[in-house]
């Protein structure tokens, strides 16, 4: 373990190297930096039991037990490139092989195999955005080094300007205690809100500019970005006067007693060329068919969704987050997964607490609901991007997930995850599900 730390720490100096940067750029977390490289690879193996299944069509989860693995590799570049300016570049790798093709669950099992394109390894560009912050004073605070964030010391008040390619989640929704499936939680309805249809390509990433204005306890962030030309692929739509996916997020940091806490609220617009399930259901009824959002893709539609997110200290080594979101519902979602109405809620546990420096623990459960218009379009037969079994019995979407991460060395975690799923697919026909995952993680 020590030589394989010693060996990437060598190749990120090496790269340092070549670009013309003296390896000591990387730093220490309490030293300012002008420039720095990051490297990540995360693999996940995860096995299914089966599944009950009385009925099924092509977009349902599979019946028979199976298994599924992903791995991402990322190398993250980021230097100062003027006072205040900051470029940073990460190219990545992924490659995969989902549960049941990527279908029939809402809040899907592992939220790294989005990254990936199949059995062979696939390299993109992930991120290649500026970040251009201008201090207006106040107190000053230091932020640490991290990926795609270099240290150094900024005002509490600012304003700061992203754009390029990036992830929404990247700025909106930066839940400390669950947003990142690499270390936290690997569900999709808990590391952000479930029916948070943030624009994004296949792989999770878009291009776009947000501005963030910091003052003290506060922040308020707002930003455009594009969406996938069709619903869940690769290809983005340009057109962003026409086509678009906006973000509006207010938030403020609190005490309660010594115990410092965030609460976020968050609204967010997509206008792009949707489907509706009640056009699908009356061209149905028309016909004497089954519904089909394919057929009534006709024109511009819009879809909203407000949410409220916390994150609360309750203890020096626990913490709780908590999350909920509703959205108009009428439309298809076009971008994340097939949920109208989220809510989460769990806990974080540090290994501080127990004498295992570097281990956490958590446990969360989430509930996924549908839109009126979308539960009666899937119960007449209708087949949307991810889920429908023909027919439908509906209950919510009930996930249960709980973990416990390793760290065998500083660089290197290894991770034990459960999850249960009721209703998968808001189906009480079919499941329970059950799944059980390892996750190796390492970081350089």
């Amino acid at each position: 373990m020590k030589r394989s730390h010693r060996l990437l720490q060598g190749l990120s100096a090496a790269v340092l190297a070549v670009a013309g940067l003296p390896a000591h750029a990387a730093g220490d977390q309490d030293t300012p930096q002008d420039h720095d490289l990051k490297l990540q690879a995360t693999y996940v193996w995860q096995h299914k039991d089966a599944v009950r299944s009385p009925y099924a069509s092509p977009n349902s989860l599979l019946a028979a037990p199976e298994r599924s693995y992903s791995f991402s590799g990322t190398a993250a570049f980021g230097a100062r490139v003027w006072p205040g300016g900051e470029v940073y570049a990460n190219a990545e790798v992924g490659q995969g092989v989902p549960l049941s093709g990527l279908t029939g669950l809402a809040g899907f099992t592992n939220g790294e195999i989005a990254r990936t394109s199949g059995p062979k390894p696939k390299l993109y560009l992930a991120r290649l955005f500026l970040r251009q912050s201008w201090n207006l004073g106040g107190e000053s605070e230091f932020r640490p080094s991290d990926f795609n964030q270099l240290a150094g010391t900024v005002d509490r008040r600012r304003v700061v300007l992203t754009a390029g390619v990036l992830s929404v989640i990247d700025l909106f929704d930066q839940n400390g205690y669950n947003h990142d499936p690499r270390t936290q939680f690997l569900n999709w309805a808990l590391f952000t809100h479930g029916a948070y249809d943030f624009a994004a390509d296949a792989r999770g990433y878009t291009r776009g500019a947000a501005v963030e204005y910091f003052h003290d306890d506060w922040v308020l962030r707002a930003g455009r970005f594009m969406q996938p030309r069709e619903p869940n692929q690769q290809a983005l739509d340009t057109r962003l006067l026409r086509h678009y996916g906006d973000q509006v997020e207010l938030e403020h940091t609190h005490r309660l007693g010594d115990r410092e806490g965030r609460l976020r609220v968050l609204a967010y617009r997509n206008r792009t060329v949707m489907a509706r399930y009640d056009d699908a259901i009356a061209l149905a009824r028309q016909t004497g068919g089954v519904p089909d959002i394919t057929q009534v893709r006709n024109g511009p539609q819009t879809r909203t969704g407000f949410g409220l997110s916390l994150e609360q200290s309750l203890h020096e080594h626990l913490g709780l987050f908590a999350r909920a979101m509703r959205t108009s519902g009428q439309t298809e979602t076009y971008a994340f997964t097939e949920i109208d109405r989220s809510a989460a809620v769990g806990l974080l546990a540090r290994g501080e607490a127990w004498g295992r420096e570097g281990d956490t623990a958590g446990v969360g459960v989430a509930r996924n609901q549908l839109s009126a218009a979308r539960r009666s379009y899937l119960e007449q037969g209708g087949i949307s991007y991810f889920i429908g079994d023909g027919a439908l019995r509906y209950r919510p979407e009930q996930i249960t997930e709980a973990f416990y991460s390793v760290a065998v060395s500083r660089s290197l975690w290894v991770t034990l995850d459960g999850q249960y799923i009721r209703n998968p697919a808001y189906n009480a026909d079919r499941g329970p599900v059950r799944v059980a995952s390892v996750r190796f993680h390492a970081e350089f």
